[in-house]
């Protein structure tokens, strides 16, 4: 595949792309400040978590509602939450995770500078997406965006892409290629789930979160 070269940190190995060392990346946005500080981010992680707008609330532990900086720079929207993130209240903390924690520590942005999101904030049953919900949902991400204004914005997957851009094309067609929707700057990627599936999605992956690590080394996005 054309473009360049993946430049992530091997498994295990705890210095970054750029030399720099890392250790326990993800530990360290596990522990950053939960959002903006401030009245108007605390009244809204309260509406989502007390949130009874569609049938989700009634099967889910908990609502979620995010896990980064108090000021990123770069948001990841995800699609809903999976057991892991259920349980424990924070997105992105199961196996698809480690893989975008991994990956983002290769992008040397700083975990306070890292944000992440989901459209859905309740985990739909069997982890099927579940499209009639995002109208109840998407009031929230995009004051969850206004909020933490970040300079970009990266969906991961199809239903993310989708919510943000209804313009865009397929998901595979998408991803690893900058784009605009309204106010927002995006870089969509492929699911991390999807990019566990399969040897080719993993490499398809990497390669394009190196061309996203490129596309936030630009000055205009520096």
């Amino acid at each position: 595949m054309s473009g360049p070269a993946p430049l992530l940190p091997r498994s295990g190995d705890k210095r970054s792309s750029r030399g720099v060392c890392r250790p326990n990346w993800g530990d360290r946005l596990h522990a950053t400040t939960e959002g903006p500080v401030g009245s108007e981010w605390q009244t809204l992680s309260d509406e989502i978590r007390s949130c009874t707008r569609c049938p989700l609330h009634r099967t889910r532990a908990q609502a979620v509602v995010y896990r980064g900086g108090p000021n990123p720079s770069v948001v990841f929207v995800g699609e809903a939450p999976g057991a892991e993130e259920d349980r424990l209240g924070r997105p992105f903390v199961g196996r698809s995770g480690r893989l975008l924690d991994e990956s983002v520590a290769g992008l040397g942005v700083p975990p306070e500078s890292v944000g992440m999101i989901n459209v859905l904030k309740c985990r739909p049953p069997k982890n099927v997406f579940v499209e009639r919900s995002v109208a109840a949902c998407r009031p929230y991400l995009d004051r969850q965006l206004a909020l933490l204004a970040p300079g970009v914005v990266v969906p991961l997957g199809a239903h993310a892409l989708g919510t943000l851009d209804p313009s865009a094309p397929r998901i595979t067609d998408a991803a690893g290629r900058p784009r605009t929707a309204g106010p927002w700057r995006l870089f969509p990627l492929l699911h991390p789930a999807a990019a566990l599936r399969s040897r080719r999605n993993l490499a398809r992956w990497r390669d394009d979160v190196g061309r996203l690590r490129v596309f936030l080394d630009a000055p205009a996005n520096g």
